[in-house]
């Protein structure tokens, strides 16, 4: 069974419907990046998916658990045990150092001392930070605020990996440079990868890509 699903649907604003009749199986272990010009809702489905918006037709399924009808607590208890995400301008907290901005979704679900800054020191290293662990954001580059985004999101180790533009903000090396991490690390956990993208070359780390239109995706998309 796939681990996130989307059935049919749709999302208005007021009286326009801006998605509709959207169909998304996403397996274990898969990348998949959606592409198409700004404005015709990628953002919108990737916020659907996520559980931080509710469609108005259709469902999304995670592991087969509808989150269209979870209740606010459920929904933040499955944001953080089972989906991470990665925003274009990193959202780092600037009053904590790299290492405790990433380890802070594991204190948030209670993980015990030892087993946090075993995979605080875990993650760290593998995103090639070790030696800036106790540095601020604000003295981090932007490729280095974004590869503590991405040992946040996957931390507590979520079934799907959700990331909204991950190199929009970063030059063509740093960008590249992330990419290949999320390739990598999610390659080794098994996590899932949606990633919305306008940049064909980033789409290539993907197993596939879904091409997006008018609020709807594109058949024959490779």
């Amino acid at each position: 069974m796939a681990v996130l699903q989307a059935k049919g649907v749709g999302k208005r604003f007021e009286s326009r419907w801006v998605l509709r009749a959207l169909d998304l199986d996403l397996e274990a272990g898969e990348r998949v990046a959606l592409l198409g010009p700004s404005g015709c809702g990628k953002t919108t489905f990737l916020n659907l998916l996520g559980g931080l918006d509710r469609p108005d037709e259709g469902a999304i399924l995670l592991d087969g658990e509808p989150l269209h009808g979870a209740s606010p607590a459920r929904l933040a208890e499955l944001r953080r045990s089972r989906l991470g995400t990665i925003f274009q301008f990193f959202h780092l907290i600037p009053t904590l150092t790299a290492e405790e901005n990433l380890e802070l979704p594991l204190r948030m679900l209670g993980w015990p001392e030892r087993r946090i800054l075993d995979r605080r020191r875990e993650l760290i290293e593998a995103v090639g930070l070790g030696h800036r662990a106790g540095a601020w954001p604000s003295e981090l580059s932007g490729g280095e605020m974004q590869r503590v985004a991405v040992a946040r999101a996957l931390a507590a180790g979520p079934a799907v990996l959700l990331a909204d533009e991950p190199t929009g903000n970063l030059d063509r090396a740093s960008g590249q440079a992330v990419l290949d991490l999320l390739a990598g690390l999610t390659e080794r956990q098994g996590s899932a990868l949606i990633m919305v993208t306008h940049s064909e070359s980033a789409a290539r780390i993907c197993h596939r890509i879904l091409r997006m239109e008018d609020g709807r995706l594109l058949t024959g998309a490779s």
